[in-house]
């Protein structure tokens, strides 16, 4: 067992209510949300931990935790022989708390008991709704030489992104020596770090913090229970004070990360996968995501043109064109449509002959995408029912609202979980 996996526990937080994604967590928790064609959010910083060596790893969560517990029970089985574990820690009534999660904070601080059974000298706290690939090892080395007690996983921003983070300013060392939340812009001018010529030369001159950090265990118990035990937020209290009373020392990362915190970045963050050389890479075999494995058959195509798409196992492709899409497991696009820049995130199952055949008869749309569809700038959750002949146009034209069918958020069109939408509909 190597010292990374011996004396490491991940830290995983499943985020509150996730407004911002709503409608994609009507019914799931944030790290449950599909993304990619097959994954969820929660695989991406599972994947980070297990190929740096990080196999024990809690999750915690509170709201929808259903759809996320199934996910992980069935994909994260570890061998009989190895130590390694992802387990779930939902918000409980306990005779010390009789409330949920509060923040980032006190859901850890609730959550400390449950580790106590497990040997290790450092926390790893991760987001439950994040995009990238991080090496962790490299932190953790840079950490214990550094003798620090808190490391904070920074990434250089430019001015117009830094007024919505974090904003840190260090020393020589990487010590950190200020912070300050979400500046507005004309305090910019006193932010500006070295953050080394290449980021320089692109106009990331702001130290942002990630929200991923390195606790010691002791540190972690000193100020979650005795010097903030009513703090409920790592990024607006703990960190902030911890900051010339703690050695706390930044990693400076410059390599692709994003907050899923929102429909138009979830939207983006597909998309962006459907490039030639996407700012995420899948298809690296040493920072491999990982997800549940599905018996499923290889896709089906037979389409007039597919384009810069990306396209997932068992689905069934029969429009005249794609371009631009991102096509998820066991998903089913009918002949003559067209869609254009729309992640479709498939199916749980199949229909058969029969159900199908039964859908017709009472008039109603079988499972997937019907015919001759016209869709462009869209989401289209789970398990969705579209007929014939439909047109669904995204853009800025369209006004925020929210239908018992869709949600439309910056000229984004999201397709409920589950919905019919019926033949001849028109939504542009």
């Amino acid at each position: 067992m190597s010292f990374i996996s011996k004396n490491v526990v991940a830290v995983i937080l499943g985020g509150g209510a996730g407004t911002r994604l709503y409608p994609l967590t009507a019914t799931r928790s944030k790290p449950a949300v599909p993304i990619a064609g097959k994954y969820r959010l929660v695989d991406i910083p599972i994947s980070n931990c297990m190929n740096s060596d990080i196999l024990k790893m809690y999750v915690l969560t509170q709201f929808n935790s259903a759809s996320l517990n199934k996910h992980i029970k069935n994909t994260y089985h570890f061998s009989a022989f190895s130590k390694g574990f992802v387990d779930i820690i939902a918000a409980e009534q306990t005779p010390d708390s009789s409330e949920w999660f509060q923040g980032t904070a006190d859901a850890v601080r609730q959550s400390l008991r449950h580790l106590q059974n497990q040997s290790y000298e450092y926390i790893l706290v991760l987001s439950g709704d994040q995009l990238y690939q991080i090496d962790f090892k490299e932190m953790f080395e840079k950490h214990i030489q550094s003798n620090a007690e808190i490391s904070i996983a920074t990434i250089p921003v430019n001015a117009k992104d830094a007024t919505e983070f974090g904003i840190m300013k260090s020393n020589e060392h990487n010590e950190i020596t200020s912070f300050i939340e979400k500046p507005a812009a004309e305090l910019l001018p006193d932010w500006i770090s070295d953050t080394g010529e290449k980021m320089q030369a692109e106009g990331r001159n702001y130290m942002a913090s990630m929200g991923i950090y390195i606790f010691n265990k002791s540190i972690m118990g000193q100020l979650l229970m005795q010097v903030h035990p009513n703090a409920k937020d790592f990024g607006k209290e703990i960190i902030p004070s911890a900051i010339g009373k703690y050695r706390v020392n930044s990693f400076q990362y410059e390599g692709y990360w994003t907050d899923i915190g929102n429909i138009s970045s979830f939207f983006e963050a597909n998309l962006d996968l459907t490039n030639d050389i996407p700012s995420i890479n899948l298809y690296d075999s040493d920072a491999a995501i990982y997800t549940r494995p599905r018996m499923l058959p290889a896709a089906k195509i037979n389409s007039g043109c597919v384009t810069s798409s990306v396209i997932a196992e068992g689905s069934i492709i029969l429009c005249e064109s794609l371009e631009r899409c991102i096509v998820g497991i066991r998903a089913r696009i009918g002949s003559g449509s067209k869609l254009k820049s729309c992640y479709i995130m498939g199916n749980d199952y199949y229909e058969t002959l029969a159900s199908i055949n039964a859908h017709k008869e009472k008039g109603e749309p079988p499972l997937g995408i019907g015919e001759n569809c016209l869709i462009e700038n869209a989401i289209i959750d789970k398990n969705v029912h579209i007929g014939n002949n439909v047109t669904i146009i995204g853009g800025p034209h369209l006004e925020n609202q929210d239908h018992e069918l869709y949600t439309v958020k910056d000229g984004i069109v999201v397709i409920k979980k589950m919905v019919t939408i019926p033949d001849g509909f028109e939504l542009q």
